[in-house]
């Protein structure tokens, strides 16, 4: 497709529309649409939260009188079935849509493929397909928890140019700046769940929540400790903040019953998990959040943590802060650790990598597939 077709340009803006109801809409895929009459852009919407409107009827909405005739251009194929809210399908043929351009179809195995063959029988054309690989890219947890059952699982870790997350005596605060730590609770604020082990509960007593400045509303993760033997303590902030936002912690089956009962009376939900001789496994845990509806998974650390996810092969993304800083001290904390490598062939390939400047830091994102969902 060239780049100067007018249906790439126009969903390029209906893919912008959908990022603003990131963190929002999950476990249901960011959608954006726009709504064009005489190339004229004159009707915008996207999914703003689970339960509400989709994009189609906000855009459709939005136009008014001047749908009859016009096209429709959104990110995801238009569902035909009812949900949370009726068909969108329906919204269109009553608006008078005369010709619907859509990226990629709907990978649910329920509906796909039904909301273009219907709009095709009753008479409106048709194109899908547009801008497929970026509508694709914004809905990677969304098409990973539909075709799999698992969430999408991003690794994050802030460390020096030299890969220390904190000093030998266990300092942490702070390896990168406020512009970086801002970005990191965006991305707190846009997933499901967020991970962190035992050791890291114990060392910095972290609050876990997405802590964003402005008006602009957002939620905060389902927060996940992995504890084997349910250590975390009672005075602990996610404990004592486990009625205002979820709180999980995942043990192993021996773990004490009398203190998963003091934490189950302070709101705090206990999960029990086979452990082996590492812990949790990743496996198990993964199946059992994908169970409880997480789509989208963000794991903080510590190293062993994070360690033993990409050990598993079950990651999928990385987003690496590093500070302008060089420890130089071999008795510093790791952001990553697990087996040891003998060859540099056998080391864990990265793909698609991203740079971005905040601040005085930078951020690398990448891929840990070759190729996405």
């Amino acid at each position: 497709m060239a780049l100067s077709d007018p249906d790439i340009l126009f969903m390029k803006q209906a893919l912008r529309l959908a990022m603003r109801g990131a963190g929002m809409t999950s476990p249901n895929p960011v959608v954006g649409a726009v709504v064009v009459n005489g190339g004229v852009v004159v009707g915008k919407g996207y999914h703003r939260e689970l339960g509400g409107a989709h994009a189609e009827v906000n855009a459709i909405g939005a136009a008014g009188s001047s749908t009859h005739g016009a096209v429709l251009y959104v990110t995801l194929e238009p569902c035909n079935h009812y949900g949370h809210t009726p068909p969108c399908t329906k919204a269109i043929l009553e608006a008078g849509i005369g010709r619907v351009v859509y990226g990629m179809g709907d990978p649910n195995p329920e509906v796909a493929g039904g909301g273009g063959e219907v709009l095709r029988r009753a008479g409106v054309e048709v194109r899908g397909g547009v801008c497929v690989s970026e509508c694709r890219a914004i809905n990677q947890p969304f098409i990973k928890k539909v075709t799999t059952g698992l969430p999408y699982v991003i690794l994050k870790s802030a460390a020096t140019l030299d890969g220390f997350i904190a000093t030998s005596t266990g300092d942490s605060k702070w390896v990168t700046g406020e512009p970086a730590r801002e970005f990191a609770h965006v991305i707190r604020s846009r997933v499901d769940g967020i991970v962190v082990g035992i050791g890291t509960v114990l060392a910095d007593d972290p609050l876990l929540t997405a802590r964003l400045s402005g008006k602009k509303k957002w939620r905060d993760p389902v927060r996940i400790v992995l504890d084997t033997e349910l250590r975390i303590p009672p005075a602990s902030k996610l404990v004592r903040t486990a009625s205002d936002s979820p709180v999980w912690v995942v043990c192993g089956p021996k773990a004490p019953a009398s203190r998963e009962k003091a934490l189950a009376e302070a709101g705090v939900g206990v999960v029990r998990l086979a452990a082996g001789a590492k812990g949790i496994e990743v496996a198990r845990l993964l199946e059992e959040l994908g169970r409880r509806g997480i789509s989208s998974l963000l794991v903080e650390g510590g190293g062993q943590v994070l360690g033993s996810f990409l050990e598993s092969g079950l990651a999928d993304e990385i987003l690496f802060f590093y500070a302008p800083k060089i420890l130089g001290d071999s008795g510093g904390v790791s952001m990553l650790s697990g087996a040891p490598r003998q060859k540099m062939i056998d080391c864990f390939r990265a793909h698609d990598i991203h740079i971005r400047k905040l601040g005085e830091d930078f951020l690398l994102r990448g891929r840990l597939r070759e190729r996405p969902y």
